[in-house]
């Protein structure tokens, strides 16, 4: 299996958005998202830190409930 991607919270949240989820709200340095069946993740936006693999992992697994490979088309 390929190798997670070193992504910052703004390359992230590209992505989240080509899912439909949408921007709610910001708090700090976290931002927060919405999908309207219910679904919702937080990601952090710290300028010029990368998410770590465990949390990028958590993100796409369990806040997204997508597959590693629809991941992956995502990045293209």
């Amino acid at each position: 299996m390929a190798k997670l991607p070193k992504l910052t919270g703004k390359e992230l949240a590209k992505i989240v958005l080509k899912l439909d989820f949408v921007f709610d709200h910001q708090t700090g340095s976290h931002m927060v998202f919405k999908h309207q069946d219910g679904r919702k993740t937080t990601i952090p936006h710290h300028s010029g830190e990368e998410i770590g693999p465990g949390l990028l992992i958590k993100i796409i697994k369990y806040d997204l409930k997508i597959s590693r490979e629809k991941f992956f088309e995502l990045l293209k």
